[in-house]
């Protein structure tokens, strides 16, 4: 069953989300990742996790990412269609200006 990586993008980063948020709204929040996840059922992989700050490293150094990537998992869907399904509930969808991305992930020829 092919794999796929999900990637959650936001205007505001994981940092600062975790900081904003009081117990009571961290404690909802969770309670939704872990209803959504008990959705995709024996399909997910790993939950995955908030992301801090990235850097992007190239030959001539490193420097922050830029990117607004603040967290991922990682599931088994039959298609790329059934793991978009999967996201059309996804609580991250619910915070203004977020966005979730879909990859699947491809086999190493020779591995």
């Amino acid at each position: 069953m092919p794999k796929y990586v999900v990637l959650y993008t936001a205007p505001v980063s994981a940092n600062q989300q975790m900081e904003n948020n009081d117990p009571a709204m961290a404690e909802q929040v969770m309670k939704a990742w872990n209803d959504w996840s008990a959705g995709v059922g024996e399909g997910m992989v790993d939950l995955g996790t908030p992301l801090g700050g990235g850097m992007k490293v190239t030959l001539s150094g490193s420097s922050e990412a830029g990117t607004q990537i603040a967290g991922y998992s990682i599931i088994n869907a039959d298609n790329m269609e059934m793991a978009i399904g999967h996201m059309k509930a996804h609580p991250h969808l619910q915070m203004p200006g977020a966005s979730i991305e879909v990859y699947e992930t491809l086999a190493i020829p020779g591995m």
